[in-house]
């Protein structure tokens, strides 16, 4: 085995002889877990800048919650790999974390040139979708949404508004009426939430069903849309790369923005630098999700890596083809964090250095679309719903369990009721009742 000095070890300093891991390992699932994340990550420091944690019953990682060593770790492509093939042999079929694990042909779980490939694809056809088409899908799709609770004073904003939109944005994106985004959201939503591995099957059934009879109708029937521009990219992708292209796209793309969009707002709702008025506060949309993605990453952990070969790496080894994590949120608040409503310099400063959007050669693809989705969708919330406050305070809000994401069960919302304007003049008009 190589001794010399791998990224993290200072150089001359001979690392110490490998040896059996700790097998102390700590849960990043289960309600303790979801309540309060930031508490394990700090209990996790203990042990330098890779820790021992298992992210379901039975399934052991190794998590980068230091800063310094995300980046070492997401920029060396020669010492990492993305290939998840010789450690899934050492996991159960039927776990509850294989959707998001198991290997495709797409550009998450690739390397060099066939990853290169994959992501090119990617871009060029998002980049095919010009922002004032994506800024009238949101403004659409929203609009539908808070009619349909707007006139009630009050909603759930996460199940009912945070959740749905970017699905339905997708649904229309690749290509489908809304009528199709019921499979979609059973489909992307269970792999996030699964608890048990029948629930993680039905969901990887759900979105490869929906996944599949969308590419087979655009075979058939080209259109303006994403998928469309997929299938007849001058890469020439096959039928199944087509297929996990899609896969790739919609689920990075679905559980950060919808985290993203709820996350914000739920500072926004108690942070009064936004808002006596949400329409009249200081700071802006764009500041509360840049405060997220600081603080709050909508992917609190991920970007598996495997290293291609056993390493010492930032104090401790690491065997070949060992499941490693970087928790972006562990290393963006590794020199604190700002909780909702403290003014840190945080919002409205840009945010600071993050690892949300991942970085390196794998960095989010698509970030500018993500914003621009999200920052659409919360002002036109709020636009016509200004008066918007908790309807229980802050600390009681529930978070939903699991080692991958951070994200709300629900954000439960007041306001004033507004109805629909059927004359066309404005979208809205106020009720002569108020919410109680």
């Amino acid at each position: 085995m190589s001794t010399a000095p791998a990224p993290g070890q200072p150089s001359g300093q001979m690392p110490p002889p490998l040896s059996r891991p700790n097998t102390e390992v700590t849960p990043l699932y289960g309600e303790e877990f979801a309540a309060d994340p930031y508490a394990v990550y700090e209990r996790l420091r203990k042990y330098g800048a890779v820790a021992p944690v298992e992210i379901a019953p039975g399934v052991g990682a190794m998590l980068v919650i230091d800063y310094r060593a995300a980046l070492d770790l997401l920029h060396d492509s020669a010492t990492w790999s993305k290939d998840s093939s010789i450690w899934l042999d050492s996991v159960p079929e039927d776990s509850a974390v294989m959707p998001m694990l198991r290997g495709r042909p797409n550009a998450l779980f690739t390397d060099g040139e066939t990853h290169a490939r994959y992501r090119k694809v990617i871009t060029d056809s998002f980049a095919r979708l010009e922002p004032h088409t994506i800024r009238q899908m949101v403004r659409e799709v929203a609009d539908s949404l808070i009619a349909s609770f707007a006139q009630d004073g009050e909603a759930d904003l996460v199940g009912r508004f945070a959740r749905v939109l970017p699905l339905l944005v997708f649904n229309r994106a690749f290509g489908l009426p809304d009528e199709s985004s019921e499979l979609l959201i059973q489909g992307i939503a269970g792999m996030f939430d699964s608890k048990t591995p029948e629930e993680a099957a039905a969901a990887d059934a759900a979105y490869t069903r929906y996944i599949t009879e969308l590419t087979q109708l655009k075979q058939r029937e080209r259109g303006q849309d994403l998928t469309s521009w997929l299938i007849d990219h001058p890469a020439e992708l096959s039928a199944e790369e087509v297929v996990h292209q899609i896969v790739v796209m919609l689920g990075a793309s679905y559980e950060p923005l919808s985290n993203l969009i709820g996350n914000a707002l739920s500072r926004m709702l108690v942070d009064d630098r936004y808002y006596g008025n949400l329409s009249g506060g200081a700071l802006t949309a764009r500041d509360a999700l840049h405060d997220v993605l600081r603080n709050e990453p909508p992917m609190a952990n991920y970007s598996a890596h495997y290293p291609r070969r056993d390493i010492y790496f930032h104090g401790v080894w690491l065997r070949a083809g060992q499941l490693v994590l970087v928790s972006y949120a562990a290393a963006s608040t590794q020199s604190g964090r700002a909780a909702p409503g403290e003014s840190t310099g945080a919002a409205g400063s840009g945010g600071g250095a993050h690892l949300a959007w991942a970085a390196g050669p794998h960095a989010c693809p698509v970030q500018q679309p993500a914003l621009l989705i999200a920052t659409t969708a919360i002002e036109r919330l709020t636009a016509w719903l200004s008066d918007i406050e908790l309807s229980v305070p802050y600390d009681q809000l529930k978070w939903r369990p699991g080692p991958f994401q951070r994200g709300l069960v629900a954000l439960p919302a007041r306001f004033s009721p507004v109805s629909p304007d059927t004359a066309g003049g404005t979208p809205w008009k106020r009720s002569s009742s108020p919410s109680s």
